[in-house]
């Protein structure tokens, strides 16, 4: 059976699955409640400076968007770091620490940027025996007016400045969780490199307006007839995590610095999948938020599972095995040629695929009197959109041409030799360079 114990940069816990800095790891109550159900460990949810507590918002936080079938997809979030007294949350951190010492306790923080500032809530922190912290150089929203957060996290200067502080007058494991509001992901990992830290950690959320309310004109979530900006999470963040994760797995500037994957991670597929593009462990908020800390048995019990199907033994053994398999366009093999195939058995006759490649792709369908849908291999150019549009799965598949056939569609025969646009008689950069 699968081993899913985790040990991340020094920090062990017994699956690689965190709870996020987020409302689910606000109090011990709650994070209480998390362990009992199973999870690795958690991400405090941020704390301040020492100080009056931070001001939330008493009417709605979250704007929503959901699937046909109501499945939440993504929420707009415009709640601030914890608004509970720092002493109090300390005090709790370390009473959960101590009856829960085999769980990770990583704690987020987001203070001024000041060394003295970030030297005073480390040496607090430092007491409550957690295992790590987390520098939150990533919200949006509320925080980031005030100099914090991502007016921190889009400057890569002031990240290698502030981990420094950090590793300067800290003991514990650093990680960096970074903002996606920004061009280049692969900038701010490099800078957090730079300054010490022994991980990143991200994405956190994306700056955004979900919806308006259309009687009112208002953005929702509506504040007495306003709204503003939030940080956008759920699964329909994923593929742009996802990215932005492998783009600093496979960088050679940040290769092999550890990663925390976060961002719509809702089943241990998509677990697996930020794993094997790099990440070390994932973080989890929005879906524990949908369907409560209960999700982890289905989490750990699948990746498990999958583990073994794979005769993988040990979470190790998964992170980065696809990053080889991450390349740029310029490099994807342009003599590997395909068909989509449509399997009549299976076909409902619905027309979805003729729709989509009649309109709006490349007429490569025929549809017959009766309604039975055939593909034109003269026409199709492999783009799968009738894969992707079909209701039924596995009834459109993409069939790979052999070498040494004939392209129906160029009428030139299918070379056995892998050859990218590098060197691509088209590409003028490769004719310049003969």
């Amino acid at each position: 059976m699968a081993n899913l114990t985790s040990n991340f940069i020094g920090i062990k816990s017994p699956n690689p699955f965190w709870l996020a800095s987020a409302p689910p790891t606000d109090k011990a109550y709650n994070v209480v409640r998390a362990f009992q159900a199973g999870w690795g460990g958690v991400v405090w949810k941020t704390l301040g400076a020492e100080g009056p507590p931070v001001v939330n918002v008493n009417g709605p936080r979250y704007g929503a968007i959901w699937g046909a079938d109501r499945r939440l997809l993504g929420l707009n979030n415009i709640e601030l770091i914890t608004d509970r007294p720092l002493e109090i949350n300390l005090q709790e951190i370390k009473q959960v620490k101590r009856d829960w010492p085999d769980r990770a306790m990583v704690v987020s923080l987001m203070v001024p940027c000041d060394e003295e500032s970030w030297q005073a809530i480390l040496a607090r922190v430092e007491d409550t025996g957690a295992d790590g912290v987390e520098l939150n150089f990533g919200c949006p929203h509320g925080m980031a007016e005030r100099g914090m957060g991502s007016a921190v996290g889009q400057v890569p200067e002031y990240i290698e400045m502030v981990t420094r502080w950090v590793k300067k007058h800290s003991r514990m494991p650093c990680i960096v969780k970074l903002t996606p509001n920004i061009s280049d992901i692969r900038k701010p990992a490099e800078a957090a490199k730079r300054g010490g830290a022994d991980a990143v950690s991200l994405i956190n959320t994306i700056n955004s307006i979900t919806s308006v309310n259309l009687d009112t004109f208002s953005p929702e979530p509506m504040i007495d007839g306003k709204g503003t900006h939030g940080g956008y999470c759920g699964p329909a963040v994923k593929p742009i995590a996802l990215n932005m994760v492998a783009e600093i797995a496979r960088s050679a500037e940040t290769q092999g610095l550890p990663i925390s994957g976060i961002g719509g991670v809702t089943t241990w597929r998509d677990a697996a999948e930020y794993m094997t593009l790099g990440a070390g462990n994932v973080q989890v908020c929005t879906a524990a938020m949908t369907y409560g800390f209960g999700i982890i048995k289905e989490m750990t019990a699948g990746l498990s599972l999958w583990m073994d199907e794979k005769g993988l033994t040990s979470v190790d053994e998964v992170v980065g095995r696809a990053v080889p398999n991450v390349t740029d366009w310029q490099y994807l093999n342009l003599n590997h040629i395909t068909k989509a195939r449509i399997n009549q058995d299976l076909c409902i006759s619905c027309g979805r695929c003729f729709a989509a490649c009649e309109d709006t792709s490349h007429q490569a369908i025929a549809m017959s009197p009766d309604r039975v849908f055939t593909v034109k291999d003269d026409e199709c150019v492999a783009c799968n959109l009738c894969v992707n549009v079909c209701p039924v799965e596995d009834c459109i598949t993409m069939e790979t041409l052999p070498a040494g056939t004939t392209d129906p569609r160029t009428g030139e025969v299918v070379p056995a030799e892998y050859g990218n646009w590098t060197t691509h008689p088209n590409n003028p950069m490769a004719k310049a360079a003969e």
